[in-house]
């Protein structure tokens, strides 16, 4: 749940109607990068809130086209290895992180913790970064994903869930195996030779270096 990259930058809040398309220079990511799976986790309940968030009305991977194209880069990279991509979320409307907000104030509702964030007190998930008022991934060009096996499509060891709020989810923290860490760093070079900077706080989380919509927040649904 990486926060905005810093207070300076321009909210464009752009509101569509409900089943609006996305808008030119988006695309579906599935569609552009080969052998990528598909696992949005904010379009059904299997994510820290525990229900269908709003904005996500289809399991789809949208993405701007300079993202979806570097991206497809990186999975012709990781063929090679015999690995493939498996995407957790892509473009995230902003409808949808004012839903995690809500979720955020609702500090009754815990129904996940165990599974996302047992060891943080949900009343200082905005003080420690994990839940932001704006997402990079409002933005097109930032990509939540992991790494599979091309043999059995199993995803590799990376020393915790996707979206576990803690310092273990850190790319740097040392506490996961050498497995895990081996196959954090794997992806990260892996998304890094392809035009992307990882986050610091989440081994799963990248953004396009250049990305084409830097200070603009879409909300459009995922349709």
């Amino acid at each position: 749940m990486k926060p905005a990259f810093g207070v300076a930058l321009a909210l464009l809040f752009i509101a569509q109607p409900a089943h609006a398309q996305a808008p030119p220079g988006f695309v579906d990511a599935a569609a552009a990068v080969e052998g990528l799976a598909v696992d949005m986790r904010y379009f059904r309940d299997n994510n820290f809130v525990g229900e269908r968030i709003d904005g996500y009305e289809r399991p789809r991977c949208l993405l701007s086209q300079p993202a979806a194209n570097a991206l497809a880069a990186v999975a012709r990279d990781l063929a090679a290895r015999g690995l493939r991509l498996k995407v957790f979320d892509c473009y995230r409307p902003q409808r949808a992180v004012a839903h995690f907000v809500r979720w955020a104030q609702n500090v009754d509702d815990t129904r996940r913790k165990a599974e996302f964030y047992p060891e943080v007190d949900k009343r200082d998930l905005f003080k420690e970064g994990y839940i932001a008022e704006r997402s990079g991934h409002s933005r097109g060009s930032t990509v939540d994903l992991t790494l599979i096996r091309r043999a059995d499509q199993r995803e590799l060891d990376m020393g915790s869930p996707f979206d576990f709020f803690s310092p273990k989810s850190w790319p740097s923290d040392k506490s996961v195996g050498i497995e895990a860490q081996n196959n954090r760093a794997r992806l990260a070079e892996a998304m890094v030779r392809g035009g992307f900077r990882p986050y610091d706080k989440e081994w799963w989380h990248f953004t396009l270096a250049d990305e084409p919509f830097p200070e603009t927040y879409f909300d459009f649904p995922v349709w």
